[in-house]
């Protein structure tokens, strides 16, 4: 089980490390002309950019802290954050009308639950 969240997390981390930089490096106008990039239409430049960097400080919380052991604890509660984020990407792309990019948004956030039940639960790196 071990082997398995470590692959999930780095592969959650893989994924909102280069959403992360994509929305800090591409400008906002050209990220709404992405498949399912409507969303950016209700955001801010600033408000983009604020989520690209939630996205990469995602992305490090869900593998270095357990990488690094130095407060593993985080990888967890990044996992929750993660949740959070989903959620919210969800709710954003209902309302912006563009629902066939809930399923991935979903696939994101049930993968993060995994990872943040693993790490506090049965695989805890407490034990």
């Amino acid at each position: 089980m071990d082997v398995v969240l470590w692959i999930i997390a780095g592969l959650l981390a893989g994924a909102f490390f280069a959403g992360g930089v994509a929305k800090l490096l591409v400008p906002k106008d050209r990220l709404a002309t992405f498949p399912g990039g409507g969303w950016v239409d209700r955001f801010s430049p600033g408000a983009v950019k604020a989520l690209g960097v939630v996205d990469i400080l995602a992305a490090v919380g869900l593998v270095l802290p357990a990488a690094l052991d130095v407060a593993p604890v985080l990888v967890p509660l990044a996992a929750v954050g993660v949740v959070l984020l989903m959620t919210g990407a969800v709710v954003t792309r209902l309302r912006s009308h563009l629902p066939a990019a809930v399923p991935a948004d979903l696939t994101y956030l049930v993968l993060a639950v995994v990872v943040a039940w693993g790490r506090f639960g049965p695989e805890s790196f407490t034990g």
